[in-house]
Formats: structure tokens, sequence, C-alpha cells
């Protein structure tokens, strides 16, 4: 069908520099939600124009539609007779995978092609260069949903979508949105276009046998509502379940008058998206004229937004054709070689033409930027328009309501878009949405999963272990388990908001503990339809799988270690835990040189050297002041052992007088005042603290050592040991209960049993509580873990159950049923190494000291022999007459003799009393000023 478009005046106004008319095509499906609001305002917008001066004056506007019936074979038949009409543009269509296929043809002619529904974001490739989007990519509102998503806090959700390039590229890019949310489509239900309702029916039975409870419908406008019909009749619409469509909905819904309350009792709760355009009053004039439309007549559907984008198309052709015929651009068609008719063909492609100015004609399309009903017309980089924006609507009652907007700008917020683009994108305040009133009109926001619907309980593995039953046991009582870690995890499941029906089922033949690395395997290599939880804990993690089907079961005892969380997800430890070393101990016996052992031998001799060394240097600073310095050499030689040693105790009888000498002995008073505080109570402690002794220290001389090591059967500690600390297999020794764990370690290893033993620190602790503290561990934790509750990647309930553990914990109740089954007796005296050199002084804590006393000497003596080099200079000048004679008259070996003899002197001068040299410098001063004064005079 051909319309021709007329000016105001109705007549066809002509210019020798423009042509009098333009062709421009529109393809899309008449008799469909889209195309019944697509089509009048097509026509509206072609008349706008035409009786617009200032738009194209003196051409005349024409277009041509044609009907694609929602077929892709029929879509390409019309488009190729629409190209026949030599347009320089076509506007549609209005479904993706027409757009495909249509795009081959607008390639080959270079005739631009403007679809206003086309959403599949695929279309803006490189590979279809003429199609141009004048609405918003799907890219953009898959993004939308996986932002509602992740507010929500859900994690996976089911996506239901239709089977073409539409559906199939849309979920594409859900997938790929939600991963960045740290979520996934855990379940895809497809369905052919045009699917009856048993085939949807089948399909959202199936649909409803997993555990996500939030469905994304990403359809068709025109077959949309029958899988909410479906899920009606199912029970799929009542509460826990959550529904979010995509733009189609919105669609429909808007396009429906009056209102169908049946249709309206379908989508109760639902959550849609709908483009957003501004409340500008260009949009309410037309709003306000739609209902008058005389295009309208065959068309009862009301308005929606596919109308807006449908009329901004028409207006972005003629200000695109207006420019260029400004820039002297020409509308002329060639023939393409490449298409002639060929063996008697009836298809006549020889009437097809290329637009010559079509490139030019892109370009012109691509830079336009003008203000149309839907917003800002303007293209980006990719090609989509710019501020891509949705309203977010929860549909209720007759009707829906705007609970927020998302935008490529901002997000999710309560605020417009328009307004939140004149601040910055992370300074809004308004990042959430209005309460929504989910399906079964509930408020509080759905969990988003629940168990699947196969009727049969959780069915948990325990491990049947042959050692301690404090952790975990069998037990003929129902549940027919019981526990520390039975206990913690019933504590958390009743924490739940919901029910978790559950058995428990025991693992293992009682004689061994299972090889635990593969529990995790089985976990992590879970298959379809089968879905896994793990209570972890005992030697390990008591875990506990749940198996979602009539799978074969998954049970072992698993510590939160790197290599296991790689596989799976665990919740928040309920358990601190490490890997200890527990080894014989000994107690020290007493000995008669007991006290020598707070100091070591290097301190020993430093500290008799320091007091020797401090007398000696008190004696030369006192000798020549004080008289109880001086006497015959042995006297002072026993001053100075009496005085070095008698300040040990402060009773040394002697007094200093020289300054020098008291500052030195501050300073020594003060070091003998903390080696003696220091030896006292290290001594004290020696004699009255009971010492346990141990041959091994610690992990690393257990490494050093070649001795056999014991281990836990089962544990981790075995691979954590080979692997991590490269001990060789041959030293291991696997262990299986407690009985064995105290034979191997009284044994020792030259009796054929182990020199220690390594293994998580709540079993060392029970094991030494048990043997009454006859071994201890020896040296630090070397490793920290805990135990938890262990789940396949991404399973929703291992959230739930972290939050009921932290609450456990809060309340004190994890704290009581520690205590119910695990009541230690401490073990908490000093365990010291072998020779008993853990607690004995070293001279490495107090070098300090003696390097600040050693200094005070050093300095003192400096001192000391300066003023005395001074005093003895003065002393000999006054002989220098003499001395010089002496020098002239003697022989060499007269000389060797001064020297000798002056050196004497200085012994002689520094072995004096100082106060007999200061007395002879006062006498010769005196004698030499009398002559002097008598040659005055």
């Amino acid at each position: 069908m051909e319309v021709i478009g007329r000016t105001g005046n109705g007549n066809v106004s002509s210019s020798s520099s423009r042509p009098s008319s333009v062709k421009i095509g529109a393809l899309f499906t008449y008799d469909s939600v889209i195309g019944r609001a697509a089509g009048p305002a097509i026509a509206a917008a072609v008349d706008d124009v035409n009786s617009d001066p200032s738009i194209l004056p003196g051409t005349t506007l024409n277009f041509v539609i044609r009907d694609t019936n929602c077929s892709g074979f029929v879509g390409t038949m019309e488009a190729l007779q629409l190209m026949e009409n030599e347009v320089v543009a076509a506007i549609g269509p209005q479904s993706s995978g027409i757009a495909h296929v249509i795009s081959h043809v607008v390639n080959e002619l270079n005739v631009p092609l403007l679809s206003f529904g086309a959403t599949d974001p695929t279309l803006t490739s490189l590979q279809y260069p003429y199609f141009l989007r004048t609405t918003q990519s799907d890219y953009y509102q898959m993004h939308a949903v996986a932002d509602l998503v992740e507010y929500y806090g859900w994690r996976e959700v089911i996506a239901i979508f239709v089977d073409d390039d539409y559906g199939r590229n849309g979920i594409s890019v859900l997938g790929d949105a939600l991963s960045k949310k740290r979520a996934k489509i855990s379940y895809k239900a497809p369905f052919s276009p045009g699917a009856s309702r048993s085939a949807i029916n089948s399909l959202l039975v199936g649909a409803n046998l997993m555990e996500s409870r939030v469905f994304v419908v990403h359809v068709n406008p025109d077959t949309g509502l029958t899988i909410f019909s479906v899920a009606k009749s199912l029970g799929m619409t009542a509460g826990s379940y959550v529904w979010i469509a995509t733009d189609w909905l919105p669609s429909v819904l808007d396009s429906t008058e009056p209102v169908d309350i049946d249709t309206m009792n379908l989508l109760q709760g639902v959550v849609a998206l709908r483009h957003h355009t501004p409340d500008t009053d260009l949009k309410k004039n037309f709003i306000s004229r739609w209902k008058n439309l005389k295009y309208k007549e065959n068309s009862p559907s009301g308005f929606n937004s596919y109308a807006l984008y449908a009329y901004d198309s028409v207006w972005l052709v003629a200000h695109a054709l207006d420019a260029l015929l400004n820039e002297g651009g020409k509308f002329t068609f060639s023939n393409d070689p490449k298409l002639h008719d060929t063996n008697g063909s009836m298809l006549n492609l020889s009437s097809l033409r290329v637009f010559d100015g079509g490139q030019q004609f892109l370009q012109t399309l691509l830079r336009m930027n003008f203000t149309g009903l839907s917003g800002e017309i303007r293209f980006d980089a990719d090609k989509n328009l710019v501020n891509p924006a949705y309203d977010v609507l929860n549909i209720g009652g007759t009707g829906s309501r705007r609970i927020g907007y998302w935008s490529n700008y901002s997000g999710l917020s309560v605020v417009a878009p328009e307004i939140l683009y004149t601040k910055p994108p992370n300074s809004s305040s308004n990042r959430h949405l209005y309460s929504v009133i989910w399906p079964g009109e509930i408020t509080a926001t759905p969990r988003g999963w629940v168990f699947p619907n196969n009727g049969m309980p959780l069915r948990i593995a325990v491990p049947n272990r042959v050692s301690y039953n404090e952790f975990v046991a069998k037990d003929k009582s129902p549940p027919g388990v019981k526990g520390y870690c039975i206990d913690v995890f019933e504590a958390a499941v009743n924490l739940l908001p919901y029910p978790v029906p559950h058995n428990y089922i025991m693992y293992g033949n009682g004689k061994r503990n299972p090889i635990y690395n593969d529990i995790v395997q089985q976990v992590a290599l879970n298959v379809k339809h089968q879905y896994y939880v793990s209570l972890v804990g005992a030697i390990e993690l008591c875990i506990l799988i749940f198996n979602f089907g009539f799978q074969n079961l998954a049970v072992g005892d698993i510590t939160i270690v790197t290599n296991r969380t790689k596989l799976v997800d665990f919740t928040q430890p309920y358990m601190e835990s490490g890997l200890v070393v527990v080894a014989p101990v000994q107690k020290l016996k007493s000995s008669p040189w007991a006290f020598l052992k707070p100091f070591t031998i290097p301190m020993w001799l430093v500290t008799g050297g320091f007091f020797l060394f401090v007398g000696a240097v008190v004696w030369i600073l006192e000798h020549r002041f004080n008289n109880e310095f001086r006497g015959p050499p042995s006297q002072q030689l026993v001053t100075i052992f009496w005085f070095s040693f008698s300040t040990m105790f402060f009773s040394h009888r002697e007094n200093t007088v020289s300054s020098l000498g008291r500052v030195v002995l501050i300073v020594w008073l003060f070091v003998v005042l903390i080696i003696n505080s220091s030896y006292t109570a290290s001594l004290t402690s020696i004699l009255t603290v009971q010492q346990l002794t141990s041959q091994i220290e610690g992990i690393d001389s257990l490494i050093s050592s070649t001795e056999p090591i014991g281990v836990q059967d089962g544990s981790f500690a075995w691979n954590y040991l080979v692997d991590e600390l490269k001990i060789a297999e041959s030293r291991l020794v696997k262990l299986k209960n407690m009985e064995e764990y105290s034979i191997a370690l009284a044994r020792g290893p030259k009796g054929g049993g182990v020199a220690a033993i390594v293994d998580e620190l709540p079993y060392i602790e029970l094991f030494m509580s048990k043997t009454n503290c006859e071994f201890r561990t020896v040296g630090q934790e070397f490793t920290k873990s805990g135990w938890g509750f262990a789940f396949q990647r991404d399973s929703p309930l291992a959230i739930d159950l972290s939050t009921a553990i932290l609450q456990l914990s809060e309340n004190g109740d994890l704290q009581k049923i520690h205590n119910k089954w695990l009541t230690y007796n401490e073990c908490s005296m000093d365990l010291s190494p072998a020779d008993g050199g853990g607690s004995r002084l070293s001279l490495k804590s107090f070098w300090g000291l003696f390097l600040i006393c050693g200094i005070a000497c050093f300095l003192a003596l400096i001192f000391f022999f300066c003023r005395v080099c001074g005093q003895f200079r003065r002393f000999g000048s006054e002989d220098e007459e003499s001395i010089e004679e002496i020098e002239h008259d003697t022989s060499t070996s007269g000389r060797r003799t001064l020297r000798s003899t002056s050196f004497k002197d200085l012994i002689d001068f520094i072995d004096r009393k100082e106060a007999e040299i200061k007395e002879i410098l006062k006498r010769r001063n005196s004698d030499n000023k009398r002559p002097s004064q008598s040659s005055d005079g």
C-alpha cells in the first residue's frame, strides 16, 4: 500500500534544487501489539512533517508500507517489493528475526533501515552497517534486570524466552550481566514461536521443579500472556514466586483498552520494565491526539511506547533528508550488476536499484541531534540511542505503579533519569526502589528459591566415625545421629524462616575414616538436577550433603582449606581450628646446680668479666684520690676483687671520692640491679613452677628430624605435610583413634611408635583431656582454618545458614552447644625444650646494659688519662733545661735509658697522690716567681 503525503495547503511545491517528493518505506506486522500502535504513529508523523514548513520545504514525504505478517520469509519478500519503489530509507521492522534477514537486503542496496522495535543487541554489529536502531537495545534492558536481581539479593534466575534471535540473544546478554553481579541463570526454558499451550505447560512444569523461584520472561508481546495463564493454572503465581517481565508486558497492557480484569488477575505482583520517555509537552500533546488520529479507524488498540519511537523515526528521516538536501545531496539510484535475472527467474531482481547516496545519508542520520517524543534523539559510537533508561513497574489491582527507574547512567533510583543526568553519576542518594507487592499480595521480599518440588526430603549424609564421637556419631534414637556438629546444624536450621525437611544417612563402615577430598570432588562434580549441601565437622568439617534427587550420597568430614574452597562453597565457620603438634613430655629433674640455670654460659662469662673490668676501672679512677685504694700491690689486687664482687650485693665498704669513679659506679650499680632482679625471678620460676620438657620443640624441629610422625586416618593433614611441608610419606603413620595415639606416643620412635602427632586443635585438646595431660602440644599452631557447612557453588542455602550460624554465635547458643559436648580439662603447664634452655636468660637480653656500662667506663678512662697527661706535661716542663744537658752528654744507649726513665717517671707520676702533685706544682710556681721580683727591685 502506498500513501502520498501532501503539504498543509494541499499543493505540491517544487524547486529546481530539491526533489518534489521523496519516498520512504515502512515494514511491520499490521495485526500485532506493536504494529497496531506503530502504524498510526508513522502515518501521523508523515502528515506532521508535510504540514511543517520548516522541514523539507518544497518536498513531499511519501511513504510505502508493507506487512511482514510475523514471518521471516514473507518479510523478506515484502522488503524486496518495497525496495522496488526506490525508497531512501525503510522504517522497521518490529521483529528482530526479520530485521536480521532484511538487513542483508538493505546492505546490498545501501538503504538505511531504521527499526523502532527490533531490540536484539547483535543487530548493532559490524555485519549490519545500514541497520540503525531507533529504540533501546535489549543490552541495556538485560543489565537493568541484572541490577534488579542484585538489588533484591537473589543469586539464581530461570529464563523463559522465545527461541528466536530476539529471545536467545537477549537472554545471552542477561547471563553475562548476571555473572558480573555474582548471579547466574540456573535454568533456561525456551519455547518455539507460536508454541501451543500444552508445550508451554510442559515447559513451566519442568521449570517449577528447579529450586529458583525468580522467573525472567522475555517473549513476544502477542504470545506472552499465555505464559502467565498457564502459570496461574499451575499455581506458580502465588507467594514465594517472583516474575520479572521485560518491556513486552507493559506494551501489551498499555495497548489494551479498556483494562481486561481477567488479564490483570494473571499478572498480580509482576515486576516489569518499560521504556522510559520523559513527560514533555510534545509527548503529552501527542497522547492527547492519539484517540482522534484518523489512521486508527481499523486499529482500536491503545497507545504504547513503540508508537513514540515509530513517530520519532519518521522525524529522524525528515531531519536527515533536510540536512542532506541543504548540503547539496542528490537522491539517485543505479543498477547493481550483481542483481540480474537468471535462468528465467520471475523474481525480477533487475528492478532493485542501489541508492547512490545511501552511505552519505547514513552518516547524516548518525549525526542527527534533536528532541523527539521519546526524548533526546542522538546516537553513540555503537549506533545506540544515548541515555537508555527504563521505568520499573509493579503490576497490581487494575493497573501498574512505578516503583523507580533504571538508567545506564545511575542504575536503579527513585529519581527520574533526566534529573540525575545533571548530577555526577555516583552522587545520588536515592539508589533504591519503592516497596513492591509481590505475588500472593506479600510485601516481604521473597527469598527467590525453594527446595525443588519433587516430594523428597533432604538426605543428609554424616560420617560413621571410628573415634571422636563427641563430634558426630551414630545414634539409635531419632534422628539417628548425634554429636556437636549435628546439634549446630539443627540449631542453625531451626533459625531459618522456612522448614527444611531432611533425613540423616550414615556413611562409612565404621572401621576407618573415608578419604575426605573425594567427598568434596563429588560435591563439585554434581550432575544435573542434583544438589549437594555439606555439614562440616569431625576431624575436619562435618559435611552434610543435600541431595535433591534420587542420586547417591556424598559424605565426609572436611575442613575449610584452600584447595577445597576452589571446588565448593562454605558457610561461616562455627569452630576455629588449625594444625598443631602433640608430643610426649616429661618433668624436668631437680639438680644441685639449679642455681646456675637462670643464666646461659655466655651470660655468666660476660657478667663476671664486667665485674672485674668495672672494679679495675674504679681502682684506676680512685687510686690517686682515695687512700682505700692504695697500699702494697697485693693489697690493691685484693681491693679490686673485693670491690668488684661486693657491688653485686651493694655491700662494698670502699667509698668513691672522684667524680669519674662515682659516675661509673652509679651506672654499674644500675646494671647490677637489673641483673639481680632478673636472676631472682628466673631462679624462683625454676625452683617453684613445675617444668616439662620434650625432645620436639615444634613443627620446624619435626621437619628437620627423620623420626616418624602420626597423622589421623583420612585427615587433610596427610596431604598438607606431604605437599606443603615436603615431608616424605614414609615418615607418616596413619592412626585410627585415641588409643592408637596414646600407644604410638608412649612407644616413641625407637619402640615402633612416633615422635609426635600432627592433627587439628579441637581433636588434640580432646585427646589431651582424655589422657590427663600426659601429652602436650609443642610449638605454635601453624595453620588457621575452621569448620562450617559446605555447599555446591552458588547455593542460596549457604547464605541463609551462614546468617543462622552468626546468630547462634551472637546469642550464645553456639557456646552452650560447645559446653554440652566438648568440656576439656585444661593442660596449661609450661613446656620447655629438652635442655631446659627455654627459660634461661641469655646475653641477648642484656647486651644493651653492658654496652652502656662499657661506654661509660671507656669515656671515664679517656677523660682521666687526658687530665693526668696534662699534669705530667706541666710537671716535666720545670726540668726541661736539665733534661737537655743530659741528652747532650749521653750516647745512643743513654738516650734509650732516658726514654725508659721518662716512662717510669710517668708511671711514678700516676702512682702519686693527686694532693701531692698539686702541692709540688704549687711550690714550684712560687719558686719561679721570686727571682723575677728581685730583679725588678
